[in-house]
């Protein structure tokens, strides 16, 4: 008998062990993606976070050519993001503007928190909890940096809003791209033209 409660005894032990590491885990884990308006696209040439005294990483990301607000964003292409990064750095290149822009911005624990409370989301399973565990940054003409935390698009809510720096670098390697993407997107820009503000 006695045996019989100590193997009960570990068995909840390591159940109750088991269960608060997943969801330490589940807490500590958040992920990133990168949106830009439809018809103003953008490269990433650099992505980088810092976790300062303990991690700098990048991310590879490339083309980005959605999607800003509205019925299909914010979202994009992403990853992980743990842990928690100091600062992010990001430089992109855009295609409508022929720009290159930069910027490395501290990020503030008071998103952290606001990540961590939980919101509703919804499946077709029902309407259920999470917390918005997902940062949008987003690219803007004019060096717009928007930031947004979501577990879902439609519940997103904006935190942030930044201004990168336009910096003079060699645009040569963009000249085929820049091609490619005035040929799509020409007509949208003349009718439009290209918002620097009210992003």
């Amino acid at each position: 008998m006695k045996r019989i409660l100590s193997f009960g005894c570990i068995v909840l032990s390591t159940l109750l062990l088991s269960g608060c590491a997943a969801s330490k885990s589940q807490e500590e884990s958040w992920s990133f993606s990168i949106a830009a308006p439809k018809h103003y696209e953008v490269w990433v040439q650099h992505l980088e976070f810092e976790k300062s005294d303990e991690r700098h990483w990048r991310m590879p990301i490339g083309g980005v050519s959605c999607c800003w607000k509205g019925s299909e964003g914010p979202r994009g292409p992403g990853g992980l993001m743990t842990p928690w990064p100091d600062y992010i750095g990001v430089q992109w290149y855009s295609y409508a503007e022929q720009k290159i822009y930069q910027r490395i911005f501290s990020v503030p624990k008071e998103i952290r928190e606001k990540m961590k409370q939980p919101v509703e989301y919804r499946t077709s399973n029902g309407a259920f909890e999470a917390p918005r565990d997902m940062l949008v940054i987003g690219l803007a003409p004019g060096g717009t940096i928007i930031l947004w935390i979501m577990n879902q698009i439609g519940n997103e809510v904006e935190v942030a809003r930044l201004e990168a720096n336009e910096i003079n670098r060699d645009k040569s390697g963009f000249e085929i791209g820049t091609e490619r993407y005035l040929e799509e997107n020409s007509a949208y820009l003349e009718k439009h033209g290209i918002p620097t503000e009210g992003w």
